[in-house]
């Protein structure tokens, strides 16, 4: 239900608010991290969030994340500004622009690349997106790769009553579901709120709920968060409510916990120390492929 009005219902409680630190990550761009951190390794079912700029480059200065591999779990990309082009070892190939997403699935193991385009290299311009990795249950962590790529007119939109937006990823926010065919249940969703509209958003009991302030301030079941804060909701029972006295830009993210065990280095996620180790000497023998040479692989986007 999206009204403009606040209407009596149960809230969750806000269990704590994470505010984002900068890093480099990649091929030397700077992200703002919530989590993991040093006081939060991940917010199950949710392994990393990273915000990837907004950044102005200049003729010749737009970088990515060159070829590199993963297994056990999806990654997750939503570009805002600029375009980022995917190509992996499953030959599949996509430029995310902007509002697009792409969503891989790494399961049994890719190596993939995401790079400017050409014409991106060439004049530079703002860049500005979202990089998530979502776990897998130990079932799944070895189903074959999955691309999935979306354009923004692909995905649900609401308009809000005082003039905001709500866009619908993945899961149902509000009545309305989102088109991206996810492993696991996930929720995924974006709102630019302005004065006078409020969003209310139904999670179900135990799921993580998290709320992503990345410009702007809003309040989150009664809680104030500014730019660059995470709120992280109690999984109890109760629903998440959304306002803000002036404008803001809201990243939404709702997951039922996978309760397992984690092994993380690098790019692998999975439930042992033996199976991170299998998982290196499998990519160092070349079994998780190579990426096909332009020109060879299957267009996504």
């Amino acid at each position: 239900m999206t009204t403009t009005e606040n209407t009596a219902r149960m809230q969750r409680p806000v269990a704590r608010v994470i505010t984002a630190h900068r890093q480099t990550e990649g091929g030397g761009f700077v992200v703002r991290r919530p989590f993991p951190t040093a006081g939060v390794d991940q917010l199950d079912p949710f392994l990393l969030l990273d915000e990837m700029g907004p950044v102005d480059y200049g003729p010749g200065e737009a970088i990515g994340a060159p070829d590199h591999p993963h297994r056990g779990f999806e990654t997750v990309t939503y570009v805002l500004d600029g375009a980022m082009e995917h190509r992996d070892s499953t030959g599949a190939v996509g430029v995310i622009r902007p509002g697009a997403v792409q969503w891989m699935t790494a399961g049994s193991g890719v190596v993939h690349s995401e790079m400017p385009p050409e014409n991106v290299r060439r004049a530079g311009g703002r860049s500005h997106g979202f990089q998530l990795w979502v776990n897998l249950r130990a079932e799944d962590k070895m189903i074959p790769p999955r691309y999935q790529g979306f354009e923004a007119d692909q995905f649900t939109r609401v308009d809000l009553p005082a003039g905001g937006k709500l866009r619908v990823l993945a899961g149902e926010v509000a009545g309305a579901r989102g088109p991206v065919e996810t492993t696991i249940p996930v929720t995924y969703a974006h709102v630019s709120l302005v004065a006078g509209d409020t969003v209310e958003w139904d999670v179900a009991r135990g799921e993580t709920a998290l709320v992503y302030v990345f410009e702007g301030s809003a309040e989150v079941n009664g809680s104030d968060a500014v730019e660059g804060q995470l709120v992280v909701l109690d999984r109890s029972t109760g629903g998440v409510d959304l306002a803000t006295g002036g404008s803001a830009e809201v990243l939404l993210l709702a997951g039922q916990p996978l309760n397992e065990p984690i092994a993380r280095y690098g790019p692998f996620v999975m439930n042992t120390r033996e199976e991170i180790m299998q998982a290196f000497d499998d990519y160092q023998a070349g079994k998780l492929g190579t990426i096909p040479a332009p020109g060879s692989g299957i267009d996504r986007g």
